[in-house]
């Protein structure tokens, strides 16, 4: 698919062997000045809500990648602070947070005026979620595993 090639030599039995992959110069993709590739040039503020650290640490780094400015938060309160503190223009929001759920969270956002865009990035994705995620605020919902390019034409090509 790359239109690479693979070798491999040995000198015999117990002397070793060596591989080699070639793979042919790719031009690289237009990038921002911080290396990572924004779509439509707009760099958007993302805070990223969900109690499993590792999941929203690593998309984080993905949009982070893609030229986003991003932030996370592990727990409902610290979601609600950080909305009021960092102005995102879009809150990636998992629904099933422990102590307070993600569609109270949305709620809250809602009440307090802030003009985020709600995006459900949950596990649930029965049609009844999907309509309380609605219900709550949320201007779309996604399911987990989420297609990332998905997700990154979502944020370069949506205003909050």
């Amino acid at each position: 698919m790359h239109r690479g090639t693979v070798t491999a030599h040995s000198a015999g039995v117990g002397r070793g062997a060596t591989f080699e992959i070639r793979l042919p110069l790719a031009e690289a993709p237009a990038q921002t000045d911080n290396g990572s590739r924004v779509q439509d040039g707009h760099t958007r503020r993302v805070l990223i809500v969900d109690d499993n650290q590792d999941a929203a640490d690593s998309l984080a780094v993905v949009l982070k990648f893609e030229g986003h400015e991003t932030s996370v938060a592990y727990s409902a309160q610290a979601a609600i602070e950080a909305v009021s503190s960092r102005h995102p223009e879009f809150v990636l929001l998992d629904i099933g947070l422990p102590n307070m759920d993600g569609y109270e969270v949305a709620r809250r956002i809602r009440a307090s005026g802030a003009s985020a865009r709600i995006i459900a990035l949950t596990g649930y994705g029965q049609l009844e979620d999907r309509q309380r995620s609605a219900a709550a605020g949320f201007a779309a919902h996604l399911v987990k595993p989420v297609d990332i390019g998905t997700l990154v034409s979502m944020l370069s090509n949506s205003q909050p």
